[in-house]
């Protein structure tokens, strides 16, 4: 298993290739080009009475948005994490920490992660990858990582192509999904499953359910493709031809969101994976998801200044909002329930 030096390093690499380099799905798109809203003319609402906060996991949110799970276990993403963090206390939403496994190691790294401080009222997600616990981790990993943080979920995401196609990656994924489920009954936090990018299937998420897991985030394809992420980092010609195989791999973030909807109707779903703007925002909550989750647009806008982050989430909620008005929805209910969006 590679050490925390080994670990730091990778970290560093990921955050430059995802500053620096163009690692977005080549041909896949999200799916929701395939949406459009029917513009009411009569919105018959106030906009200024437009209304987008949530409770969920017992905090109060002023608007359904996530700063998807990044960066952590390097001095560089503790700068970039205090600046998502404090922006995100400001607007009033959640935020999903980077995978903490370098801290589980060396646990000085864990300042790296803590925004606590600057972010003391935020739905705060720690992170850890699933497979590490077919690699030694165990529930107390997982209680250690939220802990902390001072988090009030956990998640654990899945990454089985990412880890594939790298060096030394971690492909022993049997019987995985039995240790899951021992989490999700035993933390006494709620657990929370996500893809990288790669999305989650109607099987995989009915699996997920059954395993006792509170939230799903579906992270399709159509975003930042991990696989591309790798192929930039490959040690080798053949690593770095297999990565880039897989560089458009995987469920559109629309298809996965409509298969988990349908597979587990009842469970509280997320949506990440290629989101750009308010309207996109929009459409996935009227298609069933309850946060909506961007990564990559927040990342290039923390790593220059708080300020800069907070802009960008503002921009995002302004535009959710107005996007409500033009279909008439005074809150996320009545978007949730709004019969004006259209398969194009």
């Amino acid at each position: 298993m590679p050490d925390e030096s080994v670990i730091t390093n990778r970290k560093l690499e990921h955050l430059r290739i995802n500053l620096d380099e163009n690692v977005q799905f080549f041909d896949v798109r999200t799916g929701l080009e395939q949406y459009r809203f029917v513009h009411q003319a009569l919105p018959e609402l106030d906009l200024a009475d437009v209304d987008t906060s949530l409770q969920l996991f017992g905090k109060t949110l002023q608007a359904p948005l996530l700063v998807s799970s990044m960066t952590g276990g390097a001095a560089e993403a503790e700068r970039i994490n205090h600046n998502l963090a404090a922006a995100a206390q400001e607007c009033g939403i959640a935020m999903g920490l980077g995978s903490q496994r370098a801290a589980i190691a060396e646990p000085t790294l864990a300042v790296t992660y803590q925004v606590r401080d600057v972010a003391p009222s935020i739905l705060l997600f720690a992170n850890l990858g699933a497979i590490q616990l077919n690699y030694g981790y165990s529930v107390d990993e997982c209680r250690r990582a939220v802990e902390m943080v001072d988090a009030d979920a956990l998640i654990l995401h899945l990454n089985p192509i990412q880890e594939a196609v790298q060096d030394h990656g971690n492909t022993n994924w049997r019987g995985l999904l039995a240790k899951i489920e021992t989490v999700c009954r035993t933390l006494d936090k709620p657990v929370i499953v996500k893809e990288v990018g790669f999305g989650i299937s109607e099987n995989t998420a009915r699996q997920l359910v059954n395993a006792g897991v509170s939230a799903i985030d579906v992270a399709g394809a159509g975003g930042t493709s991990w696989a591309a992420v790798e192929s930039r980092r490959a040690s080798s010609a053949a690593l770095r031809q297999l990565a880039e195989t897989f560089w458009d791999w995987g469920i559109p973030t629309v298809e996965s969101l409509v298969q988990v909807h349908r597979a587990a109707p009842g469970t509280t779903l997320f949506a990440s994976g290629g989101i750009r703007d308010g309207i996109e925002i929009a459409k996935c909550l009227a298609l069933g998801a309850s946060l909506v989750g961007l990564a990559s647009p927040l990342l290039k806008l923390a790593n220059i200044s708080t300020g800069m982050a907070r802009e960008g989430m503002g921009a995002l909620i302004t535009q959710l909002r107005v996007a409500m008005f033009g279909i008439g929805a005074i809150n996320l209910a009545a978007l949730h329930d709004t019969p004006h969006l259209r398969k194009a």
